[in-house]
């Protein structure tokens, strides 16, 4: 699904910790920032915000392909995840008010929050909730949004309670359905789905092209709404939206990205909001066959690149270096794990060792979906050539990117815009079989380290598996992660109280006020 790759939300306790928080969540913390210090929430106004996105990639669709940060902005006011990142929680309630597993964590009940209802003002029933999952589902990337549930295990019990009963124990599902459980109306037509009414804290006045107004829904049972209306225009590029907040046509650019934010630094007119270490842009090696197969070819690029470079010159300094492990702001990322450096010595060494075919020019696929994205692999591609590697940095239009290189390329640029736990990673992109398995990647003691993470509530096992788990990534898998990415938003200062979650946090903007 790309929409899990692009978007979602950073966890708040360690994986240990977290999954037993999950297991007993009440959904009572809110999930975004608090009220503003300097003045009391004032009601009314129009937000007009500004986000990424290309007319190629549009989609309406909530369980869609979502290559563009504007539609998701869109969908994600207008529909509820079922949970959602917290600010003291890793996981707290959305749409759901709280959830209870079985003793042997195979079986969730998730329980729909009190007064509920679709902006047409019928109310949210668990047969709903269950039809939208099982629609989830079965889209082609469902089973990286809901993995090891198959879509007839997920059943209405009841008004408002929702059955889902995964094929092994897994302690992280409700951090797990943070993302994309939009819940749509039982049985809307697929004709109808992109008008379908949500029971988020918008309702959908109008959409034309990408651009959409939003108005106010006085009955969300998530709590009172302060803004009117939200207008969301659609940017192609990040240059495009900061000069269009500059020149006062919107209130909000929507992580727009480190030149930007090198811009607007000394500005005083403009807020910088910085979600630190948001965005990971990793390069990805297939590994089921080709150039990159073997593992001392990966752990050859992995030497090669000079990361406080890319973080210094990519990034503009908004961000910090990485070490090739997905989920840096799990609380249970593996520290200890020594920082993998550049060693051109070592990488020359394993190249020839891997025989690996110095006179070809190798080609590295690329986008400019984000910020930074394109000239990441431009960088890597000089860096590369000191090793004796010539890369060849070939730019792609989203909407192709989707169609023919992500999941199948062998060699190519992504980014996840995100900072979520090292098990969300894991259960999306690296375990076999996963939905989004991005590198071809098959590696059964990753597999067996996953399935000891899930499937135990005992903290100290947990922990101990959870190390395991990154520690076989960082040695083996087909990600070159130089560099986590800051999140950054530019706003006008009449523009209060906005998230300092990232990834799906951030587009909560319910609690959100203009200053008059």
């Amino acid at each position: 699904m790309k929409l899990t790759r692009r978007q979602t939300m950073r966890a708040g306790a360690g994986i240990g910790a977290a999954a037993l928080l999950a297991a007993c969540g009440t959904g009572n913390d809110k999930a975004t920032s608090p009220a503003a210090p300097d003045g009391k929430p004032e009601k009314g106004g129009t937000l007009r915000i500004g986000a990424l996105g290309r007319t190629s990639a549009i989609t309406r669709d909530p369980h869609g392909v979502q290559g563009n940060e504007s539609d998701y902005l869109i969908i994600a006011l207008v529909y509820d995840t079922l949970t959602a990142p917290g600010l003291k929680d890793n996981t707290v309630g959305r749409l759901a008010s709280g959830w209870k597993s079985s003793a042997d964590l195979t079986t969730w009940r998730f329980t729909i929050a009190k007064g509920a209802t679709f902006h047409d003002g019928s109310p949210v029933t668990a047969d709903d909730v269950a039809w939208s999952l099982r629609r989830l589902r079965n889209t082609p990337a469902g089973a990286g949004r809901l993995p090891g549930i198959k879509a007839d295990s997920i059943t209405a019990d009841g008004r408002d309670t929702v059955v889902l009963v995964s094929d092994a124990p897994n302690a992280a599902l409700p951090l797990l359905t943070r993302l994309a459980t939009f819940v749509l109306k039982k049985d809307t037509p697929e004709k109808e789905v992109a008008k379908a009414p949500g029971t988020g804290p918008f309702k959908l006045d109008w959409y034309r092209g990408g651009n959409a107004r939003l108005v106010r829904n006085d009955k969300w049972h998530g709590g009172p709404v302060h803004l009117d209306a939200i207008e969301v225009t659609m940017f192609e590029s990040p240059q495009a939206m900061a000069n269009a907040l500059l020149g006062g046509q919107i209130d909000l650019a929507s992580n727009v990205g480190a030149v930007a934010a090198r811009t607007a630094a000394s500005r005083k007119d403009i807020q910088l909001v910085r979600r630190p270490n948001d965005m990971a842009m990793p390069i990805v090696m297939r590994t089921a066959d080709g150039p990159f197969a073997d593992a001392r070819v990966r752990e050859a690029m992995k030497l090669l690149v000079d990361r406080q470079a890319m973080v210094k010159q990519v990034l503009s300094g908004y961000g910090t270096v990485a070490n090739d492990i997905l989920g840096t702001g799990d609380p249970g990322y593996a520290k200890d794990i020594p920082q993998r450096a550049r060693d051109l010595a070592k990488a020359k060494k394993l190249l020839t060792e891997a025989n690996f075919d110095l006179s070809k020019t190798y080609e590295l696929i690329t986008t400019e979906d984000v910020p930074g994205l394109a000239e990441s692999a431009t960088l890597f591609a000089t860096q590369a050539r000191e090793a004796g590697v010539k890369i060849k940095v070939v730019k792609q239009e989203s909407g192709a990117f989707y169609d023919k290189t992500w999941l199948k390329g062998t060699f190519y640029t992504n980014y996840w815009g995100t900072n979520d736990s090292v098990v969300f990673f894991a259960s999306k992109t690296m375990t076999t079989g996963a939905g989004q398995n991005e590198a071809g990647w098959s590696e059964p003691r990753f597999d067996a380290a996953y399935r000891k993470v899930v499937g135990t509530a005992d903290g100290k096992a947990r922990t101990t598996a959870l190390r395991e788990l990154q520690q076989i990534q960082h040695e083996k898998s087909g990600y070159l992660l130089w560099g986590m990415a800051d999140g950054i938003d530019l706003a006008a200062p009449k523009v209060r109280n906005l998230p300092k979650l990232p990834g799906y946090g951030r587009v909560q903007l319910e609690n959100v006020w203009l200053s008059r």
